[in-house]
C-alpha cells in the first residue's frame, strides 16, 4: 500500500515482524523422516492447496523442511504466484521459502491470504534479483513494509477467503480429475485402435522450426509474441503475451489460426508441452523457446498429434529425451522431436479419438473457465479491502 494514510486502526510493519523464514535444512532427503516432497513444479499458481508431490527419493541435494500449517512460497520466479499452506509434513525445494506466521501480529489464516494480494506479490516480483531466474532474498522481503489490519478484520477476511477458497479447491480437483480422465481416454483408445507404429519425422511436411525472441518492448507495439506460459499442460493459453517491435525475423514467425507448437525449453515437467494456437489474428509471434510443427494432414491430423504429445507415452519419450545442465531448465530439439515414436491409426479412427477426446477436454474446459471466474471475483475482492478503498469495512457480499 506503498506510504499511503493508512485506515483506522491499521498498522505499518515489516513482512519479517509477520513472519519468520524457517531455514532446516535437509542435506539428504532420505533423511528427513517424511513421506513428501514438494517442488515449485508441484504447485500450482493462485492456489494455496498441494494437490501433487513426490517421494524423497525422486530427489538428491539439499531441500527445506516444513511442518503441517507452514508457508511454502515460491521466491524464485514469484511472478508465477506460487505459494501454498502445507496440510502434512514433508520436504520442498530450497528455490521456495518456508514462512511460518508470527501468531502475535498475524493470525496464520490470515497470512497466506495477504501474500496472494496484488501488493504483496508486484513487491515480491520487484526484489527479485537474476535476469534468468529472478530470485527473492529472504531478508530483502523481510525489511519490506506493507500496511495490516486489526485482527478483527483480518479474522473477517480470512472467513470470506477460506470459502471462495474451499470453492476453487472443488473446481481445481475437477479440473485435475478431467485432465487425467482425459489422458486416460486417450492412452485407453490408441492402445485398443489399429495403427501403425513410426516416428515423428516422416508424419512431418518440415523439419520442426524455432521462433523468435526479442526483448520485452517497454510499450505496446501492435506486435506479441508468446510467453513460455502460453503453454501449459493442457495445451494453448491465452492472454499470455508480451509486446515486441515488429522485426523481420518476428514476422518470419508469426502464427496462424490452428498451428501447432511445442515448447523446447522449459522445467523437465513442462519442457515439450504441446498446444494449437486457437487464435484467428495475424500479430503474434512464437519465441525461441518454442518449435512449430507442420504435420502432413493427408497422414495425422494435427489435433490427434496435439492429444499425444500430452499423453502418457509422449510425455515419457519427451522427458527421457530432455537434456540440460541446468537442474531446473530442460531442452528439446527438432532432432530429438523428430525420433518420438507414435502409433498411426487410419484418419476415420483418428477422428474418433479426437471426438470423443475432445468432449472430456470441453468439460475440463467449462470447471477451468469457473475457477478462472472465481480467481478473478477473490483477486477484485482482496484488492478491494486490502488496498483501493481505504475506507470500506469488510463485506460478506
Amino acid at each position: 500500500m506503498g506510504r499511503s494514510r493508512l485506515k483506522p486502526g491499521w498498522t505499518r510493519v515489516a513482512f519479517g515482524d509477520v513472519a519468520v523464514s524457517v531455514n532446516d535444512r535437509i542435506d539428504n532427503p532420505l533423511d528427513a523422516g517424511v513421506e513428501r516432497y514438494v517442488g515449485l513444479e508441484h504447485l500450482d499458481s493462485d492456489s494455496l492447496a498441494i494437490r501433487r508431490w513426490a517421494p524423497p527419493t525422486a530427489v538428491t541435494a539439499t531441500k527445506l523442511l516444513f511442518r503441517r500449517g507452514d508457508i511454502i512460497f515460491g521466491r524464485r520466479r514469484a511472478y508465477q504466484r506460487k505459494l501454498a499452506v502445507a496440510d502434512f509434513d514433508g520436504i520442498c525445494s530450497a528455490h521456495a521459502l518456508v514462512l511460518r506466521a508470527k501468531s502475535r501480529v498475524v493470525l496464520p489464516e490470515f497470512l497466506p491470504f495477504f501474500m496472494q494480494s496484488d501488493s504483496f506479490m508486484r513487491r515480491a516480483e520487484a526484489i527479485s534479483v537474476g535476469s534468468l531466474s529472478p530470485t527473492i532474498n529472504w531478508r530483502t522481503l523481510a525489511s519490506e513494509e506493507f500496511a495490516l489490519p486489526p485482527p478483527d478484520e483480518q479474522r473477517r477476511i480470512a472467513t470470506v477467503l477460506a470459502g471462495a477458497a474451499r470453492s476453487m479447491d472443488a473446481s481445481g480437483t475437477l479440473v485435475q480429475a478431467s485432465r487425467q480422465l482425459e489422458r486416460a481416454t486417450f492412452d485407453a483408445l490408441l492402445a485398443n485402435t489399429p495403427g501403425r507404429s513410426t516416428t515423428l519425422g516422416p508424419l512431418l511436411m518440415a523439419r520442426p522450426r524455432n521462433g523468435s525472441s526479442a526483448v520485452e518492448a517497454a510499450s505496446a507495439t501492435g506486435h506479441w509474441v508468446l510467453s513460455l506460459s502460453a503453454l501449459g499442460k493442457d495445451g494453448y493459453r491465452t492472454g499470455h503475451l508480451k509486446s515486441v517491435h515488429p522485426t523481420a525475423a518476428m514476422l518470419a514467425a508469426r502464427l496462424q489460426l490452428g498451428d501447432l507448437l511445442i515448447s523446447r525449453s522449459n522445467t523437465l515437467e513442462l519442457v515439450g508441452t504441446a498446444g494449437t494456437f486457437e487464435e484467428d489474428r495475424a500479430d503474434v509471434s512464437w519465441p525461441d523457446t518454442m518449435m512449430r510443427l507442420v504435420p502432413d494432414g493427408c497422414r495425422i491430423r494435427s489435433r490427434f498429434l496435439e492429444f499425444f504429445l500430452r499423453s502418457s507415452s509422449g510425455r515419457r519419450q519427451i522427458q527421457s529425451f530432455a537434456a540440460g545442465t541446468s537442474a531446473s531448465m530442460k531442452k528439446i530439439n527438432a532432432s530429438t522431436v523428430q525420433k518420438i515414436r507414435i502409433t498411426v491409426p487410419p484418419l476415420h479412427l483418428q477422428d474418433r479419438i479426437i471426438a470423443a477426446t475432445g468432449t472430456i477436454r470441453s468439460a475440463r474446459a467449462s470447471a477451468e473457465r469457473h475457477l478462472a471466474e472465481l480467481l478473478a471475483w477473490r483477486n477484485r475482492w482482496l484488492n478491494r479491502v486490502l488496498g483501493a478503498n481505504r475506507h470500506s469495512r469488510i463485506s460478506r457480499r
